[in-house]
């Protein structure tokens, strides 16, 4: 019987110990390269774009010959004003790559030994990168649509006789949202949060190419759909899958979702839904392959970013 390729030597490219015995030193080289790709790790001036400054060894910093501006590896990025050193950073990278189903803040805080602020906002960042490798991608071919309701749980009172009906609308805590996930056979997966399932009919006319071919199950929100696309139904009450099509592609991202906010986070705020999903659905796209690659794709996604607007600052905002 054929190994899968996930437990094979092959999908173990990068580990904790190789970053740390690596050092700072090799740890910064490949930021260095990731930053830089083009020029094979030679800084150049994210200001003026300069390609001639010379280096500040002593504290990593180099100093544009052009626009005389002093810079290092991550200004500019989501990572700009980082106070870790890299090899905590890329033994963080390592890390979130190697949690399939997403790790908490507390966790890695632990792992990292740093303060919890301090993984909280780094985990988001990485998650706001992470999510930027989908923005303006449009989905063609067999596209799954479908959705999923988190959050807002009402616990039932202590006695039965002080209880509610949990079911209705004056009764609901306000926090419960839907992710609608679009999911591309042999392509990306695009996430949002709404209030609704039925938002995703409007969000299909702005990333679904009309070319395209819906499938969607047999909830009466999905009947718009037949406007704008060739789209197929399946009714799950009667079957899983049919000769014409199925959700299960996109049943299968929401089982990576639950699994990472029921089994790691057990709790997520309404208010970073979004971004939660857009990490799961990176992970569902990109789960064949190895770590290392995942660690170093997600490295090049965060010094490909600019500096977060929503990040930046975060705790300080807060005070």
């Amino acid at each position: 019987m054929a190994q899968h390729f996930l437990l094979s030597a092959h999908a173990r490219t990068l580990s904790l110990k190789a970053i740390f015995a690596g050092g700072e030193d090799k740890a910064y080289a490949t930021f260095r390269k990731l930053r830089w790709p083009q020029t094979d790790g030679e800084a150049v001036c994210p200001h003026c774009g300069g390609v001639d400054p010379y280096e500040i060894t002593t504290r990593r910093r180099f100093k544009c010959s052009a626009c005389s501006k002093q810079f290092s590896v991550t200004s500019g990025t989501i990572l700009a004003s980082r106070k870790m050193s890299f090899v905590d950073l890329l033994a963080a990278l390592c890390i979130i790559a190697n949690a399939a189903k997403g790790i908490s803040a507390l966790q890695l805080a632990r792992d990292i030994d740093c303060q919890h602020k301090t993984a909280f906002v780094l985990a988001h960042k990485l998650r706001e990168a992470l999510a930027s490798e989908t923005k303006g991608h449009e989905l063609d071919g067999d596209v799954e649509v479908d959705g999923a309701y988190f959050g807002g749980h009402i616990r039932p009172a202590n006695n039965r006789a002080n209880r509610v009906d949990r079911r209705l609308a004056e009764h609901q805590t306000g926090k419960r949202r839907v992710v609608v996930a679009f999911r591309e056979r042999e392509g990306r997966t695009l996430t949002f949060v709404e209030k609704t399932e039925a938002a995703g009919v409007e969000i299909a006319k702005r990333i679904v190419k009309r070319s395209a071919i819906m499938h969607a199950d047999e909830g009466s929100h999905w009947d718009g759909l037949h406007a704008g696309w060739m789209t197929r139904r399946i009714n799950h009450s009667e079957a899983y899958s049919t000769i014409e099509g199925c959700t299960n592609q996109a049943e299968s991202f929401f089982s990576r979702l639950r699994r990472m906010v029921r089994g790691q986070h057990h709790y997520v705020s309404p208010q970073y839904l979004h971004q939660y999903a857009a990490h799961a659905a990176w992970l569902e796209d990109h789960r064949e392959l190895d770590n290392g690659a995942l660690a170093y794709r997600a490295l090049g996604l965060a010094l490909g970013h600019k500096v977060s607007r929503n990040w930046k600052g975060y705790w300080q905002r807060g005070n």
